[in-house]
C-alpha cells in the first residue's frame, strides 16, 4: 500500500471515529424543544453563518423543502433567524439569533468540558501535535 492509499485508509477511520466522538459529545446535551437533526442545523449554523439554505441542504444531505420547513420550525423557536442579502434580495442567509446564540453557547460549554476531561492528562507537546495536525487538516482536506 502506497503513502496516498495509507493516508486514505486513515482519513476514512477517522471520519468514523469522529461520527462517534461527535454521537458521545452531544447526546448528553438536553435537547428539549428540538430534535437531533434541528441541533445538527444549529450546529452547522454555528460554525458557517451566515449560511444559505441550499449550503444546509446540501452538507446535511436534506432536500431544500424539508431544510426550509425545519429552518422554519427553528425560526418560529426564536433559535435562527432570516437576513436578506443587501446585494440580491432574492438571496436569504441564515445566522443563528441571539437565543439561539446563548443554547449553541451552552450545548459547545457541555462538549468542551467533555473535551477538557479527555485532555486533561495530555503532555504539552502532544497537544501542539495535536493542534498542528488540526491546522493541516483545516488548510489541505477540510477547506
Amino acid at each position: 500500500m502506497d503513502s496516498k492509499d495509507k493516508l486514505f485508509q486513515q482519513m476514512v477511520a477517522h471520519i468514523a471515529a469522529i461520527h462517534q466522538l461527535h454521537y458521545d459529545m452531544t447526546k448528553g446535551l438536553p435537547m428539549e424543544d428540538i430534535t437531533p437533526l434541528q441541533y445538527e442545523i444549529l450546529e452547522f449554523v454555528t460554525v458557517k453563518q451566515p449560511i444559505t439554505l441550499s449550503e444546509i441542504s446540501e452538507c446535511k444531505g436534506i432536500s431544500m423543502p424539508n431544510t426550509s420547513r425545519e429552518i422554519r420550525k427553528l425560526t418560529e423557536k426564536g433559535l435562527c433567524e432570516k437576513v436578506e442579502d443587501p446585494e440580491d434580495r432574492r438571496k436569504q442567509y441564515i445566522r443563528l439569533s441571539t437565543v439561539g446564540e446563548e443554547r449553541m453557547g451552552m450545548a459547545f460549554g457541555h462538549m468542551k468540558k467533555l473535551f477538557m476531561k479527555q485532555v486533561d492528562e495530555m503532555p504539552e507537546e502532544q497537544m501542539s501535535r495535536m493542534s498542528e495536525a488540526f491546522e493541516v487538516l483545516g488548510t489541505t482536506i477540510l477547506r
